[in-house]
């Protein structure tokens, strides 16, 4: 038997609210991870609106039903929001339920039964070891100062040489100028790991640090822009763009594949799954397999292009 609401006429608004503040207080997740909490849940609210005609409470969500929660996704498919996108939203409904269900109650059965269309799944993809090397030391061939293409060169040399995100990167302080040979970063969800940093990363950053002209106080950001700030994933963004245009690189090279890169081509120099999760700080090993499907469509396409039986005979 379902729970009784404990406040059947709370707006689903001061609901989605409280929801917000447990996900930024007690969950503490990040303002951007907040902020799609609430856009996709205000989609189904204004869908609830626009469907009842009216203010919505707990008490019309726990009455949704199956029809209810198909013509949700149906109405956001005709706007032509993808598969992903709709697994997202779902996702973000089915959390705020649960939290619901603990703080007042909230229950509606119709929604265990809800299913989230499948999505196809999305390959990394990497740029290729020679294409890396060359974005890292090209740097210095796009015509800005030295210590541009040098930070440049650094940004990417931790990205590539230790699996970093954008994001992890530029989180790094003054004090961090004379990297260690093994760093703690931080990641998503507030999870930590070590990572070993390569001779030639340490190098990089050092040689970064030493011509950067800002004085890189202990606790202000390694990583400067050209008026002297922080720097930004848009800046390394735009550098990544004039040397992919430089390099005649598709569009997928960007600063996240060298992410990529990093855990592709350590599982194709014999590196196992397992410690590049955790090198990548993946929560999941599953997230870190579609690198082994990468992989193994590499192998396949240099045997197809490569072996004396695969070639067509003329």
């Amino acid at each position: 038997m379902a729970a009784r609401l404990n406040d059947p006429d709370l707006s689903a608004q001061d609901a989605l609210t409280a929801f917000l503040a447990h996900l930024a207080g007690e969950r503490r997740a990040s303002p951007r991870t907040v902020e799609a909490y609430q856009r996709d849940l205000s989609f189904l609210f204004d869908f609830l609106i626009g469907h009842l005609g009216g203010r919505i409470t707990l008490t019309h969500l726990a009455a949704m039903t199956s029809a209810d929660w198909r013509a949700w996704l149906a109405g956001r498919r005709r706007e032509g929001v993808g598969a992903r996108t709709l697994q997202r939203g779902l996702s973000a409904v089915r959390s705020f339920f649960a939290y619901g269900r603990r703080r007042w109650g909230l229950e509606n059965a119709a929604l265990s039964l809800v299913e989230a269309p499948k999505a196809p799944r999305r390959l990394p993809r990497p740029v290729s070891e020679a294409a890396a090397s060359h974005l890292i030391e090209e740097t210095g061939a796009t015509g800005e100062p030295d210590w541009v293409a040098a930070r440049d060169a650094a940004v990417f040399a931790l990205m590539y040489g230790c699996g970093l995100r954008v994001s992890e990167a530029l989180s790094l302080k003054g004090k961090d100028r004379d990297l260690p040979a093994t760093l703690r970063i931080t990641g998503k969800g507030g999870k930590t790991r070590i990572v070993p940093v390569l001779p030639a990363v340490r190098e990089a950053v050092a040689r970064y640090a030493a011509l950067c002209p800002v004085t890189l106080e202990t606790g202000e950001a390694l990583f400067r822009a050209k008026r002297g700030g922080a720097l930004t994933p848009r800046h390394v963004q735009a550098a990544m763009q004039t040397l992919r245009s430089r390099l005649g690189l598709p569009h997928t090279a960007t600063p996240h594949a060298l992410r990529h890169a990093f855990a592709t081509h350590l599982l194709a120099h014999g590196g196992d799954l397992r410690s590049i999760q955790d090198l990548l700080g993946h929560a999941s090993l599953s997230t870190t397999q579609v690198y082994a499907e990468v992989e193994a469509g590499g192998l396949k396409r240099l045997h197809a292009a490569t072996h004396p039986r695969a070639r067509r005979r003329v």
